[in-house]
């Protein structure tokens, strides 16, 4: 960790008190709360922001960092290595997760920090359409304009209008249309050093008990479907064409232990972490998991989970045909 770019302790120190000026600041932060792991090590200095003047200051006041920086939502597609975060992590406070409707019925505006699932159930219950599919994905708006999440046949591109953005170091937000985000699958073109303040998506008018009993759907599903406990959610990204989850099965990888961590029994793109189980264990399954298929099949699975701070290639990488 010491090789990795950023501040000294004292530098930090003295960044914690300039920005503890605006906002609220922890140094050597649990990371574990923080993600739907539960487990990981300290953030370095962990900053949470009420308020769009604070953030905007906040930003600019981190003009002149240069070590690391990261984005933090609900933490379900995030696990911070045991050893910790050596830089500067942001998060957005309770005033950016309001969701407000227009007129019309035709567009909902939600702020960067507002739970995918909240946001699915009160669009639905002011009689808007569309939405309804975020209520299986445990992140939030922000990060599911990050990485397109999606399910149930949609995904964010599918119903995202514009999304305002910040440039943590600027001192001004962007408003980025669809085609400016450059949206692929579980991916677009955001970096970790981009915040999303709001999202304004296209919704459709329509009878609120319908949208209803299609969340109910949508719940039912995942819930006999998908594993509960401790996980992020699909660790791997499908391949053009198939599913990641199949093929790990087909490998017979279901079940698959390294430490405190394991494939899921119940569905093979998930990898469970047990109360006691280390971040390392985790990525050890992981990887373990991307050789076992690219020796198998020749396929390399990309991962969806964010693990921080970025580590090793992917060892499949070399081991493709």
């Amino acid at each position: 960790m010491n090789s990795m770019p950023g501040r000294s302790a004292s530098d930090l120190d003295a960044l914690a008190r300039d920005l503890a000026e605006v906002t609220q600041v922890e140094r050597d932060a649990p990371s574990a709360p923080l993600t739907t792991y539960r487990v990981g090590g300290p953030i370095a200095l962990l900053v949470t922001v009420d308020g769009l003047d604070a953030l905007l200051e906040v930003s600019a006041r981190l003009a002149t960092y240069r070590g690391p920086v990261l984005v933090v939502g609900r933490g379900s597609n995030l696990l911070v290595v045991d050893g910790g975060f050596p830089g500067v992590a942001v998060r957005l406070g309770e005033s950016f997760e309001r969701v407000v409707v227009d007129a019309t019925r035709t567009r909902t505006v939600a702020g960067g920090a507002t739970p995918l699932p909240v946001l699915a159930r009160q669009s639905a219950a002011l009689g808007c359409r569309g939405l309804e599919f975020f209520v299986g994905i445990p992140g939030t708006v922000g990060g599911a304009v990050r990485m397109n999440a999606g399910g149930h046949g949609s995904d964010t591109a599918d119903v995202l209008v514009t999304a305002t953005v910040l440039r943590l170091g600027d001192d001004a937000s962007r408003v980025l249309d669809r085609g400016d985000l450059d949206f692929g699958f579980r991916r677009s073109a955001l970096t970790d050093a981009d915040l999303v303040v709001s999202a304004e998506f296209q919704t459709l008018a329509g009878d609120p008990d319908a949208a209803r009993a299609e969340i109910d759907d949508v719940v039912r599903w995942r819930r006999a479907n998908q594993p509960g406990g401790q996980n992020c959610g699909s660790v791997f990204v499908n391949p053009a064409g198939d599913s990641a989850g199949r093929i790990i099965e087909a490998c017979g990888l279901k079940g698959l232990r390294i430490g405190g961590a394991a494939v899921s029994d119940k569905h093979a793109n998930f990898v469970q972490a047990d109360p006691d189980a280390t971040a390392a264990d985790i990525v050890a399954v992981i990887r373990a998991v991307q050789v076992a298929v690219v020796e198998a099949t020749g396929v390399r699975l990309r991962t969806e989970l964010r693990i921080a701070p970025e580590g090793p290639p992917d060892p499949s990488d070399e081991m493709a045909p």
